[in-house]
Protein backbone atom coordinates (compact mmCIF):
# COMPACT_ATOMS: atom_id res chain seq x y z
CA UNK A 1 0.00 0.00 0.00
CA UNK A 2 1.30 3.73 -1.08
CA UNK A 3 0.55 6.41 0.92
CA UNK A 4 1.62 10.12 0.22
CA UNK A 5 2.77 13.29 2.20
CA UNK A 6 4.28 16.53 3.09
CA UNK A 7 7.00 17.02 5.73
CA UNK A 8 4.30 18.88 7.50
CA UNK A 9 0.74 19.67 8.12
CA UNK A 10 0.35 23.47 9.02
CA UNK A 11 1.66 26.14 6.58
CA UNK A 12 -0.03 29.43 6.35
CA UNK A 13 0.41 29.91 2.48
CA UNK A 14 -1.35 26.70 2.07
CA UNK A 15 -4.75 28.87 3.29
CA UNK A 16 -6.98 29.92 -0.28
CA UNK A 17 -5.06 26.80 -2.15
CA UNK A 18 -4.70 23.37 -0.77
CA UNK A 19 -7.20 24.88 1.99
CA UNK A 20 -9.88 26.62 1.48
CA UNK A 21 -9.96 30.18 2.21
CA UNK A 22 -10.37 31.35 5.30
CA UNK A 23 -8.79 28.16 7.05
CA UNK A 24 -8.14 28.65 10.88
CA UNK A 25 -4.44 27.16 11.62
CA UNK A 26 -6.55 24.94 14.22
CA UNK A 27 -8.26 22.93 11.18
CA UNK A 28 -4.74 22.37 9.61
CA UNK A 29 -4.49 18.65 10.51
CA UNK A 30 -7.94 18.13 9.82
CA UNK A 31 -8.12 19.37 6.43
CA UNK A 32 -4.50 18.16 5.56
CA UNK A 33 -5.74 14.53 6.52
CA UNK A 34 -8.45 14.28 4.37
CA UNK A 35 -6.25 15.18 1.36
CA UNK A 36 -3.28 12.97 2.03
CA UNK A 37 -2.85 10.41 3.47
CA UNK A 38 0.48 10.21 5.81
CA UNK A 39 2.82 13.04 7.10
CA UNK A 40 6.06 13.29 8.79
CA UNK A 41 6.14 14.09 12.42
CA UNK A 42 8.81 16.35 11.78
CA UNK A 43 7.57 17.84 15.31
CA UNK A 44 8.15 15.17 17.03
CA UNK A 45 12.28 15.75 16.22
CA UNK A 46 11.86 18.87 18.89
CA UNK A 47 9.36 17.71 21.50
CA UNK A 48 7.40 14.68 22.68
CA UNK A 49 3.47 15.40 22.36
CA UNK A 50 1.68 15.24 25.48
CA UNK A 51 -0.90 12.52 25.73
CA UNK A 52 -3.62 15.18 25.33
CA UNK A 53 -1.69 16.33 21.95
CA UNK A 54 -1.57 12.76 20.65
CA UNK A 55 -5.16 12.42 21.22
CA UNK A 56 -6.14 15.48 19.79
CA UNK A 57 -4.20 13.96 16.56
CA UNK A 58 -5.96 11.23 16.91
CA UNK A 59 -9.43 12.95 16.76
CA UNK A 60 -8.82 15.29 13.81
CA UNK A 61 -7.53 12.67 11.46
CA UNK A 62 -9.58 9.46 10.07
CA UNK A 63 -8.19 6.00 11.07
CA UNK A 64 -6.42 5.16 7.75
CA UNK A 65 -4.05 8.59 8.40
CA UNK A 66 -0.47 7.39 9.16
CA UNK A 67 2.05 9.47 11.23
CA UNK A 68 5.45 8.52 10.74
CA UNK A 69 7.14 10.34 13.93
CA UNK A 70 10.75 11.37 13.87
CA UNK A 71 12.64 10.31 16.85
CA UNK A 72 13.54 12.88 19.12
CA UNK A 73 16.75 14.68 18.78
CA UNK A 74 17.79 13.68 22.28
CA UNK A 75 17.69 10.67 21.03
CA UNK A 76 18.93 10.55 17.41
CA UNK A 77 21.41 13.46 18.01
CA UNK A 78 23.33 13.38 21.51
CA UNK A 79 26.06 10.66 21.32
CA UNK A 80 25.83 7.15 21.37
CA UNK A 81 22.31 5.54 20.39
CA UNK A 82 22.36 2.46 22.32
CA UNK A 83 22.47 4.62 25.43
CA UNK A 84 19.28 6.39 24.44
CA UNK A 85 17.25 3.24 24.18
CA UNK A 86 15.35 4.02 27.39
CA UNK A 87 14.31 7.25 25.91
CA UNK A 88 13.60 5.81 22.68
CA UNK A 89 11.30 3.45 24.53
CA UNK A 90 9.36 5.83 25.89
CA UNK A 91 9.15 7.84 22.91
CA UNK A 92 7.00 4.80 21.17
CA UNK A 93 5.16 3.98 23.89
CA UNK A 94 3.66 7.69 24.11
CA UNK A 95 3.43 7.47 20.25
CA UNK A 96 1.84 4.54 19.86
CA UNK A 97 -0.98 6.33 21.49
CA UNK A 98 -1.61 6.85 17.76
CA UNK A 99 -3.03 3.56 17.51
CA UNK A 100 -3.95 2.34 14.38
CA UNK A 101 -2.29 6.21 12.88
CA UNK A 102 1.15 4.84 13.89
CA UNK A 103 3.01 4.81 10.96
CA UNK A 104 6.68 3.76 10.56
CA UNK A 105 8.89 5.67 13.23
CA UNK A 106 11.86 7.74 11.63
CA UNK A 107 15.47 7.42 12.90
CA UNK A 108 17.08 10.59 11.34
CA UNK A 109 21.22 10.13 11.72
CA UNK A 110 23.22 13.42 12.22
CA UNK A 111 26.02 13.76 9.66
CA UNK A 112 28.97 12.94 11.58
CA UNK A 113 27.52 9.64 12.76
CA UNK A 114 29.72 7.03 10.42
CA UNK A 115 30.65 3.74 9.57
CA UNK A 116 32.71 3.53 12.77
CA UNK A 117 29.39 3.74 14.88
CA UNK A 118 28.32 0.78 13.68
CA UNK A 119 28.37 -1.48 16.38
CA UNK A 120 26.38 1.08 18.16
CA UNK A 121 23.21 1.23 15.47
CA UNK A 122 23.35 -2.64 15.58
CA UNK A 123 23.43 -2.32 19.38
CA UNK A 124 20.39 0.20 19.25
CA UNK A 125 18.43 -1.55 16.41
CA UNK A 126 18.56 -5.09 18.40
CA UNK A 127 16.91 -3.46 21.75
CA UNK A 128 14.48 -1.26 19.56
CA UNK A 129 11.14 -2.70 20.10
CA UNK A 130 9.89 -5.54 17.80
CA UNK A 131 6.23 -4.65 17.32
CA UNK A 132 7.48 -1.18 15.71
CA UNK A 133 8.49 -0.26 12.81
CA UNK A 134 11.55 1.56 12.20
CA UNK A 135 13.43 3.15 9.05
CA UNK A 136 16.82 4.54 9.13
CA UNK A 137 17.99 7.86 7.66
CA UNK A 138 21.91 8.08 7.20
CA UNK A 139 23.65 11.11 6.05
CA UNK A 140 27.76 10.59 6.46
CA UNK A 141 29.15 9.57 2.87
CA UNK A 142 30.69 6.75 4.25
CA UNK A 143 27.45 4.80 4.17
CA UNK A 144 26.97 5.20 0.38
CA UNK A 145 30.19 3.80 -0.12
CA UNK A 146 30.27 -0.33 -0.94
CA UNK A 147 32.18 -0.96 2.47
CA UNK A 148 29.40 0.84 4.49
CA UNK A 149 26.51 -0.21 2.24
CA UNK A 150 26.62 -3.67 2.76
CA UNK A 151 26.58 -4.08 6.08
CA UNK A 152 24.01 -1.67 6.84
CA UNK A 153 21.79 -2.85 4.34
CA UNK A 154 22.65 -6.85 6.23
CA UNK A 155 21.85 -4.74 9.40
CA UNK A 156 18.24 -3.41 8.19
CA UNK A 157 17.47 -6.65 6.88
CA UNK A 158 18.45 -8.49 10.03
CA UNK A 159 16.00 -6.50 12.29
CA UNK A 160 13.44 -5.54 9.46
CA UNK A 161 13.79 -1.62 9.72
CA UNK A 162 13.72 0.17 6.54
CA UNK A 163 16.20 2.17 4.84
CA UNK A 164 14.78 6.11 4.28
CA UNK A 165 15.43 6.64 0.91
CA UNK A 166 16.54 10.38 0.26
CA UNK A 167 16.39 12.24 -3.47
CA UNK A 168 18.49 15.60 -3.73
CA UNK A 169 19.06 15.29 -7.48
CA UNK A 170 16.02 17.80 -8.47
CA UNK A 171 17.89 20.85 -6.02
CA UNK A 172 21.26 19.81 -7.00
CA UNK A 173 21.81 20.26 -10.89
CA UNK A 174 24.94 21.83 -11.73
CA UNK A 175 23.73 24.13 -14.37
CA UNK A 176 20.77 25.47 -12.63
CA UNK A 177 21.87 28.76 -11.25
CA UNK A 178 19.62 28.41 -8.20
CA UNK A 179 18.61 31.86 -5.86
CA UNK A 180 17.75 32.16 -2.24
CA UNK A 181 15.51 28.84 -2.18
CA UNK A 182 17.60 26.97 -3.44
CA UNK A 183 20.91 28.17 -2.09
CA UNK A 184 19.43 27.77 1.43
CA UNK A 185 18.01 24.10 0.86
CA UNK A 186 21.30 22.90 -0.69
CA UNK A 187 22.85 24.28 2.86
CA UNK A 188 20.07 22.36 4.72
CA UNK A 189 20.00 18.84 3.14
CA UNK A 190 22.53 16.69 2.81
CA UNK A 191 24.57 16.16 -0.71
CA UNK A 192 23.68 12.45 -1.02
CA UNK A 193 23.75 10.10 -4.09
CA UNK A 194 20.27 8.73 -4.47
CA UNK A 195 20.67 4.72 -3.91
CA UNK A 196 16.83 3.22 -4.33
CA UNK A 197 17.97 0.31 -1.99
CA UNK A 198 14.97 -1.24 -0.05
CA UNK A 199 15.61 -3.53 3.19
CA UNK A 200 12.62 -6.05 3.96
CA UNK A 201 11.32 -3.35 6.19
CA UNK A 202 9.37 -0.24 5.59
CA UNK A 203 10.12 2.15 2.50
CA UNK A 204 10.29 5.22 2.98
CA UNK A 205 11.16 7.90 0.17
CA UNK A 206 11.67 12.01 1.12
CA UNK A 207 12.11 13.41 -2.56
CA UNK A 208 13.18 17.07 -2.38
CA UNK A 209 11.42 18.89 -5.12
CA UNK A 210 12.78 21.97 -7.72
CA UNK A 211 10.30 24.77 -6.77
CA UNK A 212 10.21 25.44 -10.61
CA UNK A 213 7.28 21.99 -11.04
CA UNK A 214 8.25 21.45 -14.84
CA UNK A 215 11.91 20.43 -13.24
CA UNK A 216 10.36 17.58 -11.24
CA UNK A 217 8.74 15.86 -14.46
CA UNK A 218 11.40 13.56 -15.30
CA UNK A 219 12.61 12.96 -11.59
CA UNK A 220 8.69 11.96 -11.05
CA UNK A 221 8.74 9.67 -13.99
CA UNK A 222 11.58 8.13 -13.07
CA UNK A 223 10.31 7.44 -9.79
CA UNK A 224 6.12 6.33 -10.86
CA UNK A 225 8.29 3.38 -12.85
CA UNK A 226 10.45 2.18 -9.95
CA UNK A 227 7.39 1.97 -7.63
CA UNK A 228 5.62 0.04 -10.27
CA UNK A 229 8.77 -1.94 -10.48
CA UNK A 230 8.54 -2.14 -6.81
CA UNK A 231 4.63 -3.27 -6.91
CA UNK A 232 5.29 -5.81 -9.66
CA UNK A 233 8.08 -7.73 -7.73
CA UNK A 234 5.24 -8.41 -4.83
CA UNK A 235 7.63 -8.04 -2.66
CA UNK A 236 6.25 -4.97 -1.29
CA UNK A 237 5.06 -4.38 2.34
CA UNK A 238 4.04 -0.62 2.49
CA UNK A 239 5.67 2.56 0.79
CA UNK A 240 5.69 6.23 2.03
CA UNK A 241 6.57 9.18 -0.23
CA UNK A 242 7.32 12.65 1.45
CA UNK A 243 7.19 15.15 -0.78
CA UNK A 244 9.48 18.02 0.46
CA UNK A 245 10.18 21.64 -1.61
CA UNK A 246 11.98 24.73 -0.79
CA UNK A 247 8.78 26.61 -2.02
CA UNK A 248 6.51 24.56 0.99
CA UNK A 249 3.54 25.96 -1.36
CA UNK A 250 4.38 23.82 -4.35
CA UNK A 251 4.78 20.67 -1.86
CA UNK A 252 1.15 19.26 -2.22
CA UNK A 253 1.60 20.21 -5.77
CA UNK A 254 4.91 17.39 -6.36
CA UNK A 255 2.41 14.62 -3.62
CA UNK A 256 -0.67 15.23 -6.56
CA UNK A 257 1.59 14.60 -9.34
CA UNK A 258 3.23 11.61 -8.62
CA UNK A 259 -0.24 10.30 -7.49
CA UNK A 260 -1.64 10.86 -10.96
CA UNK A 261 0.97 9.08 -12.27
CA UNK A 262 0.88 6.18 -9.79
CA UNK A 263 -3.11 6.15 -9.93
CA UNK A 264 -3.16 5.96 -13.53
CA UNK A 265 -1.15 2.77 -13.45
CA UNK A 266 -3.38 1.29 -11.18
CA UNK A 267 -0.95 1.59 -7.95
CA UNK A 268 -2.03 0.52 -4.51
CA UNK A 269 -3.01 4.28 -3.42
CA UNK A 270 -4.00 4.51 0.00
CA UNK A 271 -7.29 7.11 -0.69
CA UNK A 272 -7.71 9.71 1.25
CA UNK A 273 -11.34 9.34 3.51
CA UNK A 274 -13.24 11.91 3.63
CA UNK A 275 -15.65 12.82 6.65
CA UNK A 276 -18.71 14.18 4.35
CA UNK A 277 -19.50 14.68 0.64
CA UNK A 278 -18.68 17.89 1.47
CA UNK A 279 -15.42 17.20 2.76
CA UNK A 280 -12.79 18.07 -0.79
CA UNK A 281 -10.71 14.40 -1.95
CA UNK A 282 -7.40 14.14 -2.30
CA UNK A 283 -6.06 17.35 -4.18
CA UNK A 284 -9.30 18.47 -5.44
CA UNK A 285 -8.63 21.74 -4.50
CA UNK A 286 -6.24 21.85 -7.31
Amino acid sequence: MIRIGCAVWAYNGWVGDFFPPGTRSSDFLKLYSRQLTTVEGNTTFYATPSPATVARWVAETPPNFHFCCKLPREVSHAGALAEKLPQAQAFVTRMRELGARCGPFFLQLPPGYGTNRLADLAQFLAGWPAEAALAVEVRHPDWYLPVGEAPLMELLNRYRVGRVIMDVRPIRDPNDPGGALLDDARERKPSVPLRPLRSNGPTLVRYIGHPQLERNEPFLDEWAARIIEWVAQSNVDSIYLFMHCPDEHQSPRLCRLIADRLRAAGMPLVEPAADSPSQPGQLELF
